[in-house]
């Protein structure tokens, strides 16, 4: 299957490659072709490997991730250009992070509203379904990284679209049983609000390599 990746930096490299290393073709996309980082990458991933602008590696891709910076991602995606998105799956990896006051960084939108409605309103024609987003890119495609069952949560309007995700992160490692399915787009306030909790863990334990699992009580004390 053909992808496109937007982003260059350590997320979009990660995914690039693991779909790469997975028999995938990969355009990884940039604001213009030629970009420094996505003209090393594609040298060093091999033959399946490509880089453009962001509007060739949309246009390129069966399916597209969006990994770019969540404060940049509207415009890299409108730069990718709605016809080129149109009817596909959009998997958004993205935060709404804002660094503008320094560290720890707050989020631009919250509680009412997420990044990942923001793209569905903006690109209505787009399938976006948002995943990963609550790890670190490494945990995201090498999950037996990370011993016990921890999770991926994904979220979307689109159930098919979701269905393939869900597909998609099972090639990357990840047991069905495992991605938790959390409803509509909408629910990526959830994911998206995780991510000051999961930046304070970072800050205790000295690495990004850990990720949160869902546990829930025995029935017999659900009953009791």
């Amino acid at each position: 299957m053909r992808y496109g990746v937007l982003g260059t930096g350590m997320v979009g490299a990660a995914i690039a490659g693991k779909l790469v290393a997975l028999g995938h073709e990969v355009k990884m996309g940039s604001r213009a072709a030629g970009n420094e980082k996505a003209v090393a990458w594609a040298a060093e991933a091999g033959e399946r490997a490509s880089e453009g602008s962001f509007a060739d590696a949309a246009s390129f891709g069966e399916i597209v991730f969006n990994c770019t910076s969540g404060s940049g991602s509207l415009e890299a995606l409108e730069s990718a250009g709605a016809d080129n998105l149109r009817d596909k799956v959009l998997i958004d990896v993205a935060n709404p992070l804002d660094f503008s006051e320094g560290m720890p960084p707050t989020l631009f939108v919250s509680n009412t509203d997420s990044l990942g409605e923001q793209i569905q309103r903006a690109f209505p024609d787009v399938r976006v379904v948002k995943a990963l987003n609550t790890m670190n890119c490494g945990v995201m495609v090498d999950p037996d990284m990370i011993a016990g069952d921890h999770a991926a949560f994904i979220c979307g309007t689109d159930e098919a679209a979701k269905s393939q995700v869900r597909e998609l992160l099972g090639q990357f490692g990840w047991p069905s049983a495992r991605v938790i399915d959390l409803g509509d787009i909408g629910s990526a306030r959830g994911t998206e609000m995780f991510l000051p909790l999961w930046l304070r863990m970072m800050g205790v334990q000295g690495t990004g390599h850990f990720n949160i699992g869902l546990l829930t009580a025995a029935r017999e004390l659900e009953e009791g």
